[in-house]
């Protein structure tokens, strides 16, 4: 599944495997509201129905709600979310109507997560997974050669991967070197249940 924003590098996946970011839809809603005029309506009752969605979702992360009741629940936001993009896509705001225009187009992967579970309606957990390498290139403004670029993707990945493994990175960094000098395999990034 790849949960993202609506980039449109992200166009030819299929949509069954896409999953919309509602934080990023939400982000879209308050720009119609910000822009006023007859875009505002529609982006508050976006808005409103994205807002209803999040005060449902700790529910349903929590197991409060079972499957079946957020289900039930969903096809009815659905629906009124649908009929708005729907009123949007006809509206004086050229530029509101082309985002309503947009996601009718991609409305199935606006609510995959609904479908399938244990799948986050955001892409949080991803865009903090990045947090690090991105201030990390702002503030050392790159590389200078390919090499350089190729090390510091390596280097971010193994930190990444053992941040999310609860995994010591210098501990980690210095099993790597020992095995680079006593001739033996490095030790694997894979999960220590699977490696």
């Amino acid at each position: 599944m790849l949960t993202s924003d609506r980039a449109k590098a992200d166009n030819g996946q299929p949509l069954q495997s896409r999953q919309i970011c509602w934080a990023h839809l939400r982000r879209d809603f308050q720009a119609m509201i910000d822009r006023g005029g007859a875009g505002a309506a529609v982006g508050e009752s976006l808005l409103e129905q994205a807002d209803v969605l999040f005060g449902w979702w700790p529910w349903v992360r929590d197991g409060t709600w079972a499957p079946a009741t957020f289900q039930g629940y969903m096809r009815g936001l659905r629906g009124a979310f649908q009929q708005e993009l729907e009123a949007g896509a006809r509206c004086a705001c050229p530029q509101t109507a082309a985002t309503c225009q947009e996601l009718l187009k991609v409305e199935t992967a606006v609510w995959t997560f609904a479908r399938v579970p244990g799948l986050d309606p955001t892409n949080n957990a991803a865009e903090r997974a990045l947090r690090h390498p991105v201030q990390w290139r702002k503030t050392s403004y790159g590389t200078d050669s390919l090499a350089g670029s190729h090390f510091v993707e390596n280097l971010l990945t193994v930190v990444a991967t053992c941040r999310q493994q609860d995994r010591n990175v210098l501990d980690y960094l210095t099993r790597c070197c020992q095995a680079l000098y006593t001739g033996v395999p490095p030790p694997s990034l894979l999960p220590q249940t699977m490696s």
